[in-house]
């Protein structure tokens, strides 16, 4: 159950030009929070921006009772955001929404983008209950390319690829992932594999176009403006084979064959 609070900023850090990590404390959030869900983030007192910014979680830490941001200036609201300093308090509603669900023996994992912030905290939890994790990032530059350390030193096989080839292979990341399927995964147990993915809605597309070919479980985190973040204002409706969701109360996760593309 999602609770509101004043989170203290513990520590604010830029990546690059336009990607922030925020540390925040929780002892609730931290302890709750799971893999895919995410919180509302009031970024001013003042009524300009009025609405939250939904922001997913990247990482929590329930022992340190903190739980990291991960997000990129988009607008008003994320910039505001950006200039939020150490120990300065940020009203935060959640966790929010449902999460991934880890139930299969490999773990794929395709991030889009910004599509990475969810998979990182995801990627913790798969790495002790499965037997593998591939991580497969794409980013239009290097400069985008953000995490793939970190994942490594998890124990994540990582797989790269960017628009204009500045880092790892030159190219889309869902041609890198049809060829890892094709050429490894048959090798690797592809029944017992379950493919997760964040980001653009035209990546998640040809990301569900993907496991329906090659008869692999896909999960996807639905990017889509928030602006309750509890299915109050039904602003974030999407369509699936079972009607109308909500994005922030149904999703963000979704089954890929659930929705109609």
């Amino acid at each position: 159950m999602p609770i509101q609070q004043k989170c203290l900023v513990l520590d604010h850090q830029k990546l690059n030009s336009t990607y922030f990590k925020l540390t925040l404390a929780s002892d609730y959030i931290a302890s709750h929070g799971l893999p895919g869900q995410f919180v509302e983030v009031r970024v001013s007192n003042d009524t300009d921006p009025l609405l939250r910014r939904p922001i997913s979680l990247h990482r929590v830490d329930p022992a340190k009772k903190t739980f990291e941001l991960l997000y990129e200036i988009v607008g008003q609201g994320t910039e505001m955001l950006s200039r939020i300093k150490i120990g300065e308090e940020l009203s935060v509603l959640g966790p929010l929404g449902s999460g991934f669900k880890i139930d299969k023996k490999i773990a794929l994992l395709a991030a889009g983008g910004m599509g990475i912030a969810p998979l990182r905290f995801l990627a913790e939890q798969a790495i002790k209950k499965t037997k593998a994790v591939y991580v497969f990032i794409g980013a239009k530059t290097h400069e985008q390319v953000s995490q793939e350390e970190d994942f490594r030193q998890m124990g994540c096989q990582v797989i790269v690829a960017t628009e204009d080839g500045s880092s790892g292979s030159k190219g889309l990341i869902t041609d890198l992932l049809v060829h890892f399927i094709d050429t490894q995964l048959s090798t690797l147990d592809a029944p017992r594999s379950t493919l997760y993915a964040c980001g653009p809605h035209a990546m998640l597309k040809v990301i569900a176009e993907i496991a329906q070919q090659k008869k692999i479980d896909a999960q996807v985190s639905l990017e889509a403006w928030m602006a309750c973040g509890l299915g109050a204002c039904k602003g974030c409706a999407i369509e699936t084979k079972n009607g109308y969701k909500m994005v922030c109360e149904d999703g963000p996760v979704f089954n890929a064959e659930d929705i109609k593309w």
